[in-house]
């Protein structure tokens, strides 16, 4: 068994996983370097993974000095957690809500000016995405078309992407990481009320909770993150919707309604845009009866786990407002998305824009005709033509 699968179409998981979900949720299999790894495809079995402190995003024994991202475990990654966990809680995402609304309310109505076709990428999710991740980083509109092109090149597939593939995605994050240290610079000369300024006041207070590079590393990291993730989710969101004729409905929606849609359009499309970080054995251990050996890479697949019918009745229909498990869509455990509640409302305020706007909004053509950019961790449609 070689993985990955081919996909009957880009909104369909592969069949395969339905398959091995039953018959072995916990499935050896290669992948396209000759690399072998288990493939994870039920819900308890990856919801495991996600949380269990015995699996690991490096290798067992790994010292990986120069990593200063959040992308590391143990102490490391808690202590820079912390540090910008506030700007994502609860009441922050509350403050950020007006404007976040604000700004997809005048990018639709931009769409709405300019007449039909549009396309709802360049239109809406990703200005959307860089506006947002813009004001929470405090970035002066001056600089924001040279951001936007920094932070949307780069990324690839860390399994089954090629050594080209790894080398343009290198390239692409030393880019991001040098523009990010000329933000903090000019950040530290005129501090604002954003999570930059922030994070400056605790670099120079000098109390070692964070380092120069791990200043600018974090600055690079909610960047990325914050503009590929939201962009794709919102274009993603839109298509599914489209393609089923739900979008016009939410019009109406109150808020708890609209959130529900939110929360069942990503649990369909988790895994179809990205799947999370792999995750290595830190030990020995037996996961839904395979034995995994210490340093073995382990693959989750959400888009498995959230059609596992033990936890989601009828799991390939959409159900706006299900009595089920909680998605994995964000993760699960000590790497949950701190980002996750500001993508949620991203998503939320660009489909209500839409559907009270443009409650005729239609696709051109059919889902089978959209072109994906497949070449990073995130993945999303290249462009999504609409009319009206």
């Amino acid at each position: 068994m070689t993985a990955p699968f081919d996909r009957p179409d880009p909104l369909t998981p592969p069949s395969e996983y339905a398959r091995l979900r039953e018959s072995e949720p916990v499935a050896r299999t290669q992948i396209g370097d000759g690399r072998t790894a288990w493939l994870v495809t039920s819900y308890d079995a990856v919801a495991t993974v996600l949380s269990d402190r015995r699996f690991g995003l490096t290798p067992p024994g790994t010292a990986h000095p120069g990593n200063e991202t959040l992308f590391q475990d143990g102490e490391a990654h808690a202590r820079l957690r912390r540090l910008v966990s506030k700007a994502f809680g609860p009441r922050a995402i509350d403050r950020l809500r007006v404007r976040v609304e604000q700004v997809a309310e005048e990018n639709v109505a931009a769409l709405a000016r300019s007449g039909p076709p549009a396309d709802v990428v360049a239109g809406l999710a990703a200005p959307l995405a860089i506006t947002v991740i813009s004001d929470l980083l405090g970035v002066d509109p001056g600089d924001r078309e040279r951001f936007r092109d920094v932070a949307g090149a780069g990324g690839a597939d860390f399994v089954f992407g090629g050594e080209e593939e790894l080398a343009v995605a290198a390239k692409a994050w030393e880019d991001l990481v040098a523009f990010a240290a000329t933000l903090v610079e000019a950040r530290r000369a005129a501090p604002g009320d954003d999570l930059l300024s922030s994070l400056i006041s605790v670099r120079d207070a000098g109390d070692g909770r964070l380092g120069d590079g791990e200043l600018v590393a974090m600055a690079a990291t909610i960047v990325s993150a914050g503009h590929l993730s939201a962009r794709n989710a919102i274009s993603t969101a839109v298509l599914r919707l489209l393609s089923e004729n739900r979008l016009a409905a939410l019009a109406g929606a109150t808020r708890e309604q609209l959130a529900a849609v939110v929360e069942e359009v990503l649990r369909l499309q988790a895994g179809a845009t990205g799947e999370p970080f792999p995750r290595f054995a830190q030990t020995g251990l037996n996961l839904a009866g395979a034995e995994i050996a210490a340093g073995d890479l382990v693959l989750v697949r959400l888009e498995a786990a959230h059609r596992d019918p033990a936890h989601f009745a009828d799991p390939d229909a959409f159900v706006a407002e299900r009595r089920s498990s909680p998605s994995l869509v964000f993760g699960h455990g000590v790497h949950y998305c701190l980002g996750a509640p500001l993508a949620r409302l991203e998503v939320g305020a660009a489909l209500a824009a839409l559907a009270r706007r443009l409650p005729g909004l239609r696709l051109v053509g059919t889902a089978d005709d959209v072109e994906w950019d497949r070449d990073g961790v995130d993945i999303g449609p290249s462009a999504l033509h609409v009319t009206w």
